[in-house]
């Protein structure tokens, strides 16, 4: 199998595999994500956080406890017209958000947009990552991109079963610094150069 061909196979037993995680054990394992998460948060100014999927691990509650802070906090935006992600201010959880592309909360356009290159930290789910920070998305490219425009740490955020050695990456497939998962996190592993 090419890139291509394996990156689609390993999405859909990704999905199967999400899609048998109860919520009691996701709300669970997000406790635990959080739990690990949230002093790792405590020195970044900006944060760009990430609008949780239903079968993804739920980073919600430290979203809330940080707007509760100094720190700048964010979420994607849909761009229509470019038909990119941008990067919005969020100050309120209850008046800020609509739900947008892709059935996904995110932040009116009458919040403040933050550029890019202006982020300490970025969080991202993915379908799977791997230990040299390879990510394997939802197929559509919009955190490749997005990851090539911001600033700051890029971090993954996944259950243990979606931190695999290895998986198939590209040119264009952006990497994270570090993922976290309920139980572990991991740095990336340094390339090595002949």
């Amino acid at each position: 199998m090419n890139p291509k061909e394996t990156k689609t196979f390993l999405r859909q037993k990704m999905r199967t595999a999400l899609g048998n995680i109860s919520p009691a054990v996701r709300t669970v394992e997000s406790m635990d994500l959080c739990a690990r998460l949230e002093p790792q948060l405590r020195s970044a100014r900006t944060i760009l956080f990430y609008a949780p999927l239903l079968d993804e691990l739920d980073v919600w509650p430290l979203l809330e406890k940080m707007l509760k802070t100094d720190t700048v906090c964010a979420l994607p935006a849909f761009d229509a017209h470019t038909q990119t992600y941008t990067a919005r201010r969020v100050n309120n959880l209850e008046t800020d958000i609509f739900t947008g592309k892709f059935d996904i909360s995110e932040p009116l356009a009458s919040c403040m947009e933050i550029p890019l290159n202006q982020f300490h930290l970025v969080l991202l789910p993915g379908m799977a990552f791997d230990m040299g920070g390879g990510r394997l998305g939802r197929g559509r490219g919009f955190y490749d991109r997005l990851l090539t425009e911001a600033s700051g740490v890029k971090c993954g955020v996944a259950y243990n079963f979606q931190l695999l050695e290895t998986i198939p990456t590209e040119p264009h497939d952006a990497r994270v610094d570090y993922i976290f998962t309920p139980s572990r996190y991991v740095k990336r592993k340094k390339e090595n150069k002949a």
